[in-house]
């Protein structure tokens, strides 16, 4: 997880692309239904990148292929504290990626700014 948590830390986005797996899948904090891929994955991750301020892991969880990453940042005024749970697989790529934020304040500050870029995150990755 070192070099994910670097990559995020650093704004690295091209090795962030690179440590997901083709068939990552992506669980929102704010969305019922999970994003599968690594194209969509990567855009949510480099638009939430860019919507969170003063974002910072504090913590770092790993057991085997099982890592926790617990991180605080702020949206639009709110603190929000969160957790970066990440399953990677016998290659050693990121294969699932589930975030999940508090307190509902902030999620719902999240969730609308990221409702915002939903539609170029949808462009670029359909190229539409």
């Amino acid at each position: 997880m070192e070099a994910f948590r670097k990559a995020v830390e650093a704004g690295d986005h091209e090795t962030i692309r690179e440590l997901l797996a083709d068939d990552v899948v992506f669980t929102s904090p704010v969305a019922f239904k999970p994003y599968p891929g690594k194209a969509v994955t990567a855009a949510i991750l480099r638009h939430v990148s860019e919507v969170f301020q003063d974002f910072t892991y504090i913590r770092e969880i790993n057991d085997g292929p099982e890592h926790a990453l617990v991180f605080r940042a702020w949206v639009n005024g709110k603190e929000l504290q969160g957790c970066d749970f990440i399953h990677v697989n016998a290659e050693g790529k990121i294969s699932d990626f589930t975030v999940m934020v508090r307190p509902l304040s902030a999620a719902m500050a999240l969730s609308e700014a990221m409702a915002e870029r939903f539609p170029q995150i949808v462009r670029e990755v359909t190229g539409e």
